[in-house]
């Protein structure tokens, strides 16, 4: 590619910042490159810096050099800052702004139920990837996953700006002689005749070339949405035998979770089912975990266990724990420095414990809020509070994350991973299923609509892309009506994404039982994933087109 055709002429369309570089051959898209940023800023410390450059290609000021490589689809950037923490890079390109686009961005971990199309707004971050659709085409600009900065993308009235977070902690990394490889920035556009839906599908495809999947649809059954970490072995048991002669697929047998509430508890924290103080051992309400799992396959269900792979015990040693911070504040709740090696060691140990133990499936959990102090929602100015660093320093929060995720993936071995409040990016080919949403709920339907449907709608574009979709439970209880929740476990069922449900065992009926069969049987099949038909217009949608027909709900 010459490199002239890189340049950027101020004033073009957000989609002629996207170059085609090929044609298409029979029945493929055409290949796209993005067009070389005007400017480039780095910030440290609070103070922006400008880069300067004389081919777009090598930004430098003083010992700080940014180096944009293009390789096949990708932009490449690449920074060195020997001497100068680097809070973040900004990448500005100017174009001319269309005052009737919608915009759809992505979010740092799950979604709260606010996540939509939406008109511009400059002070609106869409981390990782956004689509533009101008009522013709759709326009994908995106970061491969994987990446090693936290990675967010703003439309303000000109000017398009990518930041990548290179923060280690709440200050800036310090890189030291080392090259980092910030991000690969890709892009795409829609072919003629292409709905926004499937083109944002095949871009996630394109931001993540090799996802790890399931071996086969994961559904099955969650404790925690009726007994909400009130849990025993008698319970998961029960819970068990209730729905497991409901699925019929014998090559393809459903999960039994047990969710928070199974661990030796904390002396800090008596009954605190969420914050326990060793995940290697199990409370008197469970005692063994190993029989736990032997009896779980015995009923005809896979066993599977929740944990939390940061919560560090009441007694460790000060030196082996993240500092206090807004949000990771109480002294009853230290967590561990995944940036410590001898913590890594201890997460990888439980994880290969569970797996001797015999389960399939294990749940981790809670890992971003206890790293940076916020949830997803929380982090509108920054995600996490400035001023805190990790143990080392010389690694990106982003670096660090996937090393925790990475450590995990290796001690589970065959064992199938879901990520539950972790960076969606970076869990992208690592983890076969991610919670993609907050929690839905056995208690109030109007939470299930919100954080449910909403995350279904709008990621499922990621499902089996990224890794397969968990929109969360179906908290089938005696406070949320029937009615609702049957349409809740239909859309999931006939989505194409995991099923888990919490079933109350007194809310378990004759009709909830013959329909809870009928969804199993769809989720244990390979089915199209869901599309909603009306997202341009509602942040829930209520039109789906689900295996080839289309059904209408009513959420209301």
């Amino acid at each position: 590619m010459n490199r002239r055709n890189f340049i950027n002429i101020s004033g073009v369309s957000i989609a002629g910042l996207i170059i085609n570089t090929s044609s298409a051959f029979a029945n493929l898209p055409p290949q796209y490159l993005l067009s070389l940023p005007d400017e480039i800023w780095i910030n440290s410390g609070g103070q922006l810096t400008a880069l300067f450059s004389t081919d777009k290609l090598k930004w430098t000021n003083k010992d700080v050099e940014v180096t944009l490589q293009q390789e096949a689809l990708l932009l490449k950037v690449y920074v060195q800052s020997p001497t100068v923490s680097l809070d973040n890079i900004q990448l500005k390109w100017k174009y001319s702004s269309d005052s009737t686009a919608k915009y759809l961005g992505d979010h740092w971990e799950r979604t709260y139920g606010d996540v939509s199309w939406q008109g511009m707004d400059a002070n609106y971050k869409m981390p990782w990837y956004f689509m533009q659709y101008d009522g013709k085409n759709t326009n994908c600009f995106g970061v491969q996953t994987g990446t090693r900065s936290i990675c967010f993308w703003q439309i303000k009235s000109n000017t398009i700006q990518l930041t990548l977070d290179t923060s280690s902690g709440g200050v800036g990394v310090k890189l030291g002689q080392r090259k980092l490889h910030a991000a690969s920035i890709i892009t795409t556009k829609s072919i003629e005749g292409e709905r926004p839906f499937t083109t944002g599908k095949r871009f996630c495809k394109m931001m993540c070339s090799n996802p790890r999947l399931p071996k086969q649809p994961v559904y099955g059954i969650n404790d925690w949405y009726f007994a909400y970490g009130n849990n025993s072995s008698e319970l998961i048991l029960q819970h068990t035998a209730l729905l497991a002669d409901l699925a019929t697929d014998i090559n393809n047998r459903p999960f039994s979770v047990i969710d928070a509430g199974w661990a030796k508890y904390s002396p800090l924290l008596p009954g605190d089912c969420c914050w326990q103080d060793d995940y290697s051992r199990p409370n008197d309400k469970f005692k063994d975990m190993g029989k736990l799992a032997i009896d779980v396959k015995e009923l005809g269900m896979r066993p599977a266990l929740w944990t939390r792979p940061l919560c560090a015990a009441h007694d460790d040693k000060a030196t082996l724990l993240l500092p206090s911070i807004e949000g990771r504040n109480d002294p009853k709740k230290p967590v561990l420095d995944p940036s410590i090696e001898e913590n890594i060691e201890r997460v990888k140990r439980n994880i290969a414990l569970y797996s001797q133990w015999g389960y399939e499936m294990v749940k981790h959990d809670f890992s971003t809020y206890d790293i940076l102090g916020k949830w997803g929602f929380e982090m509108k100015e920054t995600i996490t509070p400035a001023g805190w660093r990790f143990y080392d320093n010389s690694k990106t929060t982003a670096e660090i994350i996937l090393h925790l995720y990475t450590s995990i993936r290796e001690a589970a071995g065959s064992m199938c991973l879901i990520g539950c409040n972790t960076i969606s990016h970076l869990s992208a080919g690592l983890f076969e299923v991610n919670r993609i949403g907050d929690d839905t709920s056995g208690n109030e339907w109007e939470r299930t609509r919100k954080m449910g449907v909403n995350t279904l709608a709008f990621r499922g574009i990621q499902h089996n892309n990224f890794y397969a979709v968990d929109a969360d439970c179906v908290g089938l209880t005696n406070k949320v009506a029937w009615a609702k929740n049957k349409q809740w476990m239909q859309l999931l069922a006939q989505s194409g994404t995991p099923l888990l449900i919490s079933a109350q065992p007194d809310a378990v009926g004759a009709e909830q039982k013959a329909f809870i069969k009928k969804c199993f049987t769809s989720s244990a099949k390979i089915l199209p994933v869901g599309e909603p038909l009306d997202w341009m217009e509602t942040p829930v949608p209520a039109r789906w087109k689900l295996d080839g027909k289309v059904v209408d709900f009513d959420w209301s």
